[in-house]
C-alpha cells in the first residue's frame, strides 16, 4: 500500500556527511538539517537518498550500495563487482520506494570498465536482497530517478552523454510484486520531472531544440513548445536541461543562449500545462539555470538549500504571445541579447 502525504525528504552532502532536509508546508528561508548521517570511513559518496522517517539512509560510491541506520549502523551493503579503478565517467544512482520498501539503484557499468551493460537493480530496503535486475542496453554516465506521486511507479533518464538519454519505467505488477520494466521509444528525450499529480511528465529535446509533456504512463505527447514559440532564434538560443512543475498546473522553463566568448544569459519562462501556453516570465534570484529546483507546491529550492515561495514574487508581465491570446511565436524581447544572468 502506498502512504499518503509523506513528508518530501531531500539530502545534500558536505563536510564528509548526508545532511537530510524536510520539506514542510511552512518552512522557507535556509533549511536545517533535520537529519545527518556519516558514511563510512573512506567512502566518498555519489548519491543518496534518506527513508522519510529519517531513520535509514541508502547511499551509492563508485563501488558499492550501503545502508544506515540513523546511528550510524550498517543495516546491509552491496559491492559491484568487479571492482572499478575508473574515476571518471561513472556516477552510480538511487531511490528508494515511495513505499518504502524498495531501493533502486543504477549502475553505469559499462562506463566503469566492468566488461558488460549497465544494469538497474532493485533491493529489498530491509534486507539487502535483490528483488529484481534489468539488464540494459546503455552506455550511460549517469542517471536521474523520478518517483511517481501517485502509483509509486519509478522513472529513470540514463545520459549517454552526445549520444543521448534514455526513459525507462520500472513498476511492481501483480499480487506477487513481479517488477515490469519498460523502456520508451525515443533515445533524445531528457527527463525533467514528474507532474504534483502523477498524470504527466516533461522533457526536454537531447539537442535543446524544445520541450514536450507527455501522458503518464504511455508516454504520448500532449504538446510540444519549441524554442521559435518563446520568441526566440533557435540558431543562438536553447532549452535548458532543467526546470520542472512549480505547481500542477504551472511548469517552468528556462532559456539560454551562449556567446563563442563564453558569455551569456538565461531565463525562466513559465507554462499552462492546462492550455499549453506560455503564461510570462518568472523573476527569481538564481546563480544559474540549474539552481532553481520547483517543488510542485508553489515553491522552489535553490542553492542552500534555500526555500523559496511564489507568493513572494513581484507580478510578472504575460508572455507576450499569451497576452494576444496565442500559443505561437511572439517576437518578445526576452531573447535578446544582453540579459542577465541572475536576478531574473
Amino acid at each position: 500500500m502506498i502512504p499518503a502525504e509523506l513528508p518530501k525528504v531531500i539530502t545534500r552532502h558536505r563536510d564528509g556527511r548526508i545532511h537530510a532536509y524536510v520539506i514542510d508546508s511552512g518552512t522557507f528561508g535556509l533549511l536545517e538539517p533535520a537529519a545527518t548521517f556519516r558514511p563510512w570511513a573512506g567512502d566518498e559518496v555519489v548519491s543518496s537518498v534518506v527513508r522519510p522517517d529519517l531513520e535509514r539512509a541508502v547511499y551509492t560510491t563508485l563501488n558499492r550500495v550501503v545502508c544506515l541506520t540513523r546511528a550510524g549502523e550498517p543495516v546491509w551493503t552491496s559491492t559491484f563487482e568487479p571492482h572499478s579503478d575508473v574515476r571518471h565517467g561513472h556516477r552510480p544512482g538511487c531511490a528508494m520506494s515511495l513505499d518504502g520498501r524498495t531501493v533502486w539503484i543504477y549502475r553505469p557499468d559499462a562506463m566503469a570498465g566492468r566488461g558488460g551493460g549497465d544494469q538497474w537493480v532493485v533491493y529489498d530496503a530491509d534486507t539487502g536482497a535483490v528483488l529484481a535486475r534489468q539488464e540494459l542496453e546503455t552506455v550511460g554516465h549517469g542517471a536521474g530517478h523520478h518517483v511517481h506521486p501517485v502509483d509509486g511507479s519509478i522513472y529513470l533518464d540514463i545520459g549517454e552523454g552526445q549520444d543521448g538519454s534514455v526513459i525507462l519505467r520500472g513498476t511492481a505488477a501483480g499480487t506477487d510484486g513481479e517488477v515490469e520494466f519498460v523502456t520508451y521509444p525515443w533515445s533524445d528525450r531528457c527527463l525533467i520531472d514528474l507532474a504534483p499529480g502523477g498524470e504527466q511528465f516533461m522533457t526536454v529535446d537531447h539537442g535543446q531544440a524544445d520541450i514536450a509533456f507527455h501522458h503518464h504512463p504511455s508516454g504520448a505527447v500532449l504538446f510540444t513548445l519549441p524554442v521559435e514559440a518563446f520568441g526566440c532564434d533557435p540558431e543562438e538560443t536553447f532549452v535548458e536541461w532543467s526546470g520542472g512543475y512549480l505547481t500542477p498546473d504551472t511548469a517552468v522553463v528556462a532559456l539560454g543562449s551562449e556567446t563563442e566568448d563564453g558569455e551569456g544569459w538565461f531565463r525562466h519562462h513559465l507554462i499552462d500545462v492546462r492550455t499549453g501556453t506560455i503564461s510570462g516570465e518568472m523573476t527569481v534570484e538564481s546563480a544559474h539555470p540549474y539552481d532553481l529546483e520547483p517543488l510542485g507546491d508553489g515553491s522552489w529550492l535553490t542553492e542552500g538549500p534555500v526555500r523559496w515561495s511564489r507568493d513572494s514574487l513581484p507580478p510578472s508581465p504575460p508572455h507576450p504571445a499569451a497576452a494576444n491570446g496565442a500559443p505561437g511565436p511572439s517576437g518578445g524581447s526576452s531573447c535578446r541579447r544582453g540579459a542577465g544572468t541572475t536576478g531574473l
